[in-house]
């Protein structure tokens, strides 16, 4: 079938791989930071092109023959009726839409009325809630505001030259805040109740379309946010969960059914697939190892991952509920953390580094069970980020979360999962792949962890955690 690249265009930087189309192997890549100092909150998109041109310099694109895209979600573009940008694009997780979210959470008659709308409801980064802020802070450009783009629509269009044509796929627009993973259309009254008018959306195309073909006859396909190319990179599926450690955790799941949630613990998106990928969030994972860290004096996380595994399995009676910045799984936001079960001879360093570990652990396993408890198949857990390699981590993840825990190597997987993308496209295209399925690349190289006979002792661990949780926040998950 011949190579395909593709592009992910994350919120710092541009990264490019080209891969056989057939097998997934990674022929060559390219990588240029976007030209922007920090992580500002508007970001002129233009940034986003000049990065792309200089990650695919040097010939890096010879003899491609599709392109998909990967970009960052929740960004959002606003143009007005000639297709320029109105103002800079409204990036990033930042705070200043907090009174948008609650306005529009009002607005709509409660949480349990957008989650029945469109699976989930509104947070300060959503594209929905950025227009509630851009019509109380600049009505002006809310006025302008003629067409709505995320950034990977955005980059798509303007790879096809602009075309009176614009697409989206299922994975971006479901997370918006107005299109239903549920139902597949969009909610055009949620538009107009964020942005005061209505604006015209680009077109939801399915998992395996084309998106266009540039003058050059270079195939796109449809794009799709960072989570979806990276879960699709990943090659995971059915049965098959994905917990990522940053500062804050997340936890997402293939599932053949879009979840509606009230209590807005899961937010109910689209895969890259036609499938399902619920996600729920916890606000304490890494942050969490490194406020211990700090706490006894340690430099890094190497160094507490090693004090923690010279204490046992339940870190001696010590239970760390890791609610350091408040917590949205389950719904704790004005709260703190906890530390539980000090006796003298659990007043050691080793043992309260161990409780940081299996407290956020025992964290991110709350938020499995929120999907567990809806029906959602957890066998294998995908686990990713930095503190996956440490050695505290892999030693505890699989009892705790009772399932094979998978480290797969560090890689790009938003890129491949781009790429992934185009050769589908291609192959679709070219009649020699199935619109249904898509292309079977090689699995990412990673470590299999099983729980095996410490299943038993890290169950009790969980339990220790959840009675510590149960006395301290009664009925937190059931109120």
């Amino acid at each position: 079938m011949g190579i395909v690249a593709g592009l992910d265009s994350a919120p710092d930087f541009t990264r490019i791989v080209v891969c056989d189309a057939d097998t997934g192997a990674v022929l060559r890549q390219g990588y240029a930071p976007h030209p922007v100092e920090g992580r500002p909150s508007d970001v002129d998109p233009q940034a986003w092109l000049l990065s792309l041109g200089e990650a695919a310099g040097g010939g890096l694109l010879e003899g491609v023959q599709a392109i998909g895209v990967s970009a960052q979600q929740n960004a959002v573009v606003p143009l007005d009726a000639q297709g320029n940008t109105v103002r800079p694009a409204l990036v990033g997780g930042d705070k200043r839409g907090q009174v948008a979210a609650a306005d529009l959470i009002d607005a709509l008659g409660g949480r349990e009325a957008w989650a029945q709308a469109v699976g989930c409801v509104p947070q300060a980064p959503q594209p929905v809630t950025k227009l509630r802020w851009l019509v109380k802070n600049e009505p002006d450009a809310a006025l302008r505001t003629a067409v709505l783009l995320q950034a990977h629509d955005w980059l798509v269009w303007q790879l096809l030259g602009r075309p009176v044509r614009r697409t989206t796929d299922r994975g971006g627009a479901s997370g918006t805040g107005y299109w239903s993973a549920a139902t597949g259309a969009y909610r055009t009254d949620l538009v107009e109740l964020a942005l005061g008018h209505q604006a015209m959306l680009p077109e939801v195309i399915g998992p395996s379309e084309a998106a266009g073909t540039t003058p050059e006859g270079l195939l796109i396909s449809a794009g799709t946010g960072e989570t979806m190319a990276a879960a699709f990179g990943l090659g995971i599926g059915l049965g098959d969960a994905v917990v990522s450690l940053g500062a804050s955790g997340s936890v997402m799941a293939v599932h053949p059914e879009a979840l509606v949630d009230s209590s807005g613990m899961i937010t109910s998106l689209a895969d890259a697939t036609g499938m399902h990928l619920p996600v729920v969030t916890t606000l304490n994972a890494v942050r969490t190892l490194r406020g211990t860290a700090e706490l006894l004096g340690l430099p890094d996380l190497e160094a507490l991952s090693e004090l923690a595994m010279k204490s046992t399995p339940g870190s001696h009676g010590l239970v760390l509920l890791p609610y350091l910045e408040g917590e949205r799984t389950p719904s704790l936001p004005h709260t703190a953390g906890t530390l539980a079960g000090l006796r003298r001879e659990s007043m050691k360093a080793e043992h309260l580094a161990r409780a940081a570990f299996e407290g956020m652990l025992c964290g991110l396993a709350d938020a499995l069970d929120v999907l567990r408890g809806r029906g959602v198949e957890v066998r294998r857990v995908f686990l990713l980020g930095a503190a996956a390699e440490l050695s505290a981590v892999q030693a505890a993840a699989p009892a705790i979360f009772g399932a094979q825990v998978v480290v797969p190597q560090p890689a790009d997987y938003a890129a491949i999962g781009a790429a992934r993308q185009a050769a589908w496209a291609l192959g679709v295209s070219q009649g020699t792949l199935d619109p249904r399925t898509p292309p079977a690349w090689q699995g990412a190289a990673a470590q299999i962890l099983e729980p095996g006979e410490e299943l038993a002792v890290g169950q009790a661990v969980r339990q220790q955690f959840v009675s510590v949780r149960e006395q301290t926040h009664p009925n937190a998950f059931r109120g």
